[in-house]
């Protein structure tokens, strides 16, 4: 899988050109080929309360074999660039072409849609690369005894505890329906996000210890970037809340009541992602409002010095001026004591006045 690619996945403050517009509906097109197109790897679990086994196919006919199966199959697609993969796909098990053109389209904003045989749910997984976010779209389609799921890139999701759970008999998610194993999917996502937001944190509190030590430009360029990180996160994250209670309130016949009860904890937590990310982006602003007010006293501060030493001097050098006028009449030009009076004159003045800014607490 190419790096660069991955790099290209990071969090967006705008969404991508369509390729397919004034295309029909349900185009798909495929937008990268060649070596730099990610893999597409096609991983099936099937399992019920006593079974369970996992494949990966070579073969995208091979899915076939699944369709008609009374247990409970979970298909998960790793790279959604091979349009025929996903075209084929959606001819096995029925999906519409307008479900297909949003699989392949990374920059949906999450929603869930429900249709007469299945429902669809889009979200936004986030995971972290080189101190980066970054961001994939996971389409999840749930149907009758099966859920097949589509990932931007192979090998980069937070399944692993759903897989390792699967994989033991007696829990509750081999004996519950698809729809259940739905729900631990999305579940699986939202709680990924208080990692990521963890992080994000622990960042947060380092640039809030540099900006108060010795903030820097450097610390200025990391608020930027953070500010716009936050905004890019609050866009993928907001959305959950509705796309939950989207859920709560559908009348699909493929989503139990047990599992919608599921539902409402997952969107409990929803409502802290959102907190946390909303409380997160107002002390990233705080911070830049502090960043710019430090500079402000330190140039204050700077002024300030730079106004007292003129202040002392600007007597001195009046008295200087005077005295540099090259009139031939001038009585202390004569004086034997000239000299000596006229420096004790600019030094009472200059002390006199270092006595009065210290006084005032200016020094």
């Amino acid at each position: 899988m190419s790096k660069n690619y991955i790099r290209n996945k990071k969090l967006k403050l705008f969404p991508d050109k369509k390729e397919n517009v004034h295309q029909p509906p349900g185009t798909l097109i495929q937008r990268i080929t060649g070596e730099t197109a990610p893999e597409t790897k096609i991983i099936v679990i099937e399992y019920d309360a006593t079974s369970y086994n996992e494949v990966i196919l070579d073969n995208i006919d091979d899915c076939t074999a699944f369709k008609h199966s009374k247990k409970i199959k979970w298909i998960n697609v790793e790279g959604i660039h091979d349009t025929a993969i996903v075209k084929k796909i959606g001819e096995i098990f029925n999906i519409h072409a307008l479900s297909l053109e949003d699989v392949i389209s990374p920059d949906q904003r999450p929603k869930f849609e429900s249709y007469d045989d299945y429902d669809m749910t889009f979200m936004k997984m986030l995971y972290e690369f080189d101190s980066k976010i970054y961001s994939e779209q996971l389409s999840i389609i749930l149907k009758d005894n099966l859920v097949i799921t589509f990932q931007e890139l192979e090998g980069k999701d937070a399944f692993d505890p759903i897989r390792q759970r699967l994989k033991q008999e007696n829990l509750k998610i081999r004996k519950f329906g698809a729809d259940y194993l739905a729900y631990s999917l999305i579940d699986c996502i939202v709680d990924a996000y208080f990692i990521i937001l963890e992080k994000i944190g622990e960042r947060l509190e380092d640039l809030d210890e540099e900006l108060i030590i010795k903030p820097t430009p450097e610390t200025l360029q990391k608020l930027y970037y953070m500010k716009r990180e936050m905004i890019a996160l609050r866009k993928s994250i907001w959305p959950i809340r509705e796309l939950i209670s989207s859920i709560e309130r559908s009348d699909s016949n493929l989503i139990t009541k047990d599992t919608q009860l599921f539902f409402r904890d997952v969107y409990d937590h929803s409502l802290r992602v959102i907190e946390t990310t909303e409380s997160y982006r107002d002390l990233v602003a705080g911070m830049m409002d502090l960043y710019m007010s430090s500079m402000s006293n330190k140039m204050n501060e700077v002024m300030k010095v730079l106004t007292i030493i003129s202040t002392i001097f600007i007597p001195v050098t009046f008295i200087a001026g005077v005295y540099g006028m090259n009139f031939k009449f001038m009585p202390e030009l004569e004086s034997p004591y000239g000299y000596a009076a006229t420096w004790a004159v600019m030094l009472a003045i200059m002390i006199s006045l270092l006595i009065y800014f210290r006084r005032k607490k200016w020094l």
